[in-house]
């Protein structure tokens, strides 16, 4: 034992000895041969962020509503923030949120509008961007991530508690009705209204929701005019035009840029690329006697619906005219301390003159003169539809 001791020992004092005696550092040998150089980064990024391609998208996106307009200045209320911003439209598509309306469990006189996106889920709100619509960007880094986009899903309408669904043929068009569509119109209880009503009995005095200045449907209604599909449809004869099935929302909206409309500006006015291509139009221009007698029948159409509408008033107009531009927007005329202080008619509870008593009939004509106001084709979107609807909303009052 003795003998192993000693043999440890010594092992341990010759390393200690060899270690300690190590010579100095010869010299450094010479360099090896360089390897292959590794691709920059910066090439993969360039695929896309070049002047044609992203940068190009980034400028006309500067001109879009989308962008620069009121979109994300009420992106922090429940019912508003699923077209007005980033997270909740991502939330309400991932989640399949329904756009119906149920009994609330606390308050079985009241109701719920399910197509909403509580505070909870939504963090710090984003405005609406590239990833909004192009949720598949910077996943795989290629050129061909454009696509697919978020959601080409048929869309039920909220206007209609889900009820009513449009489904296009270019199913890129989805996406936009997602968003371009009527809100409800909704009762004291918080239900949406019985349209249905407004035509089976029209006669009828409308007591299906209180009437007040923002009454209405919302400001996007282009799902519904292109479609042909959610009108208060009085009377028959209803056909679509031909843009409903073979064209698309970026066929027009979207068409090659002319100065700052179509591509990502979304603006289709003075931009007829879109329309004069193989199987659409040829020759079609802001004075082509085809679109400007459209324009001028449907504005004339829809001027005369507003005769009728502010006839009912007896005297004073039933609509409002905004005194800065003296053009309608879908408002009716009573009295609001915030947003319509000049306002003529009052609400019983707020003294006189009392806002008129209108029939079922005579209200469905203000929502489908609020449908076609906002829808500010002039009857490019769909025609047939159009035109049928105002004649035959001006016939059933």
């Amino acid at each position: 034992m003795k003998n192993l001791l000693r043999l440890v020992v010594t092992l341990f004092a010759a390393a200690f000895l060899f270690s300690a005696c190590e010579g100095p550092m010869g010299p450094a040998g010479a360099d090896g041969k360089d390897g292959a150089d590794g691709k920059d980064a910066n090439e993969t990024c360039k695929l896309c962020h070049n002047s044609t391609t992203v940068d190009a998208k980034v400028l006309e996106y500067s001109y879009s509503l989308h962008y620069k307009g009121d979109a994300y200045t009420i992106a922090t209320m429940d019912n508003c923030v699923p077209c007005h911003s980033h997270q909740a439209f991502m939330h309400v598509v991932k989640n399949n949120t329904p756009a119906t309306f149920t009994q609330n469990p606390s308050d079985p006189s009241r109701y719920i509008n399910n197509y909403s996106v509580p505070a909870s889920a939504m963090g710090l709100p984003n405005p609406i961007s590239c990833f909004t619509c192009h949720s598949s960007l910077h996943t795989n880094y290629s050129a061909t991530e454009f696509f697919p986009l978020t959601t080409t899903a048929a869309v039920p309408l909220t206007m209609w508690g889900g009820a009513k669904t449009v489904n296009f043929a270019k199913t890129s068009a989805n996406l936009c009705a997602k968003c371009h569509q009527p809100l409800p119109v909704t009762a004291s209880s918080g239900n949406v209204i019985d349209y249905g009503k407004l035509v089976s009995e029209p006669a009828a005095t409308f007591n299906l929701a209180p009437v007040s200045y923002r009454t209405g449907i919302h400001y996007a209604t282009q799902a519904v005019t292109l479609s042909g599909t959610g009108g208060i449809e009085f009377g028959t004869g209803y056909t679509n035009s031909p843009h409903t099935s073979t064209a698309s929302c970026t066929d027009c909206h979207m068409a090659t840029p002319n100065r700052t409309s179509g591509g990502h500006s979304f603006i289709a006015k003075n931009n007829f690329n879109g329309c004069n291509t193989t199987g659409c139009h040829s020759g079609m221009s802001a004075s082509n006697p085809s679109f400007t007698a459209t324009k001028a029948e449907i504005t004339a159409l829809i001027a005369q619906l507003a005769d009728k509408i502010n006839a009912l008033g007896g005297g004073h107009d039933i609509l409002q005219k905004d005194p800065k531009d003296g053009s309608y927007h879908g408002y009716i005329d009573i009295y609001d301390a915030g947003a319509n202080p000049t306002g003529y008619w009052r609400n019983p509870s707020l003294g006189s003159p009392a806002f008129p008593a209108l029939t079922n009939a005579q209200f469905g004509a203000i929502i489908n003169f609020q449908i076609l106001v906002h829808d500010g084709s002039s009857g490019a979107h769909n025609y047939s539809y159009i035109k049928k609807l105002l004649e035959n909303t001006i016939a059933a009052i």
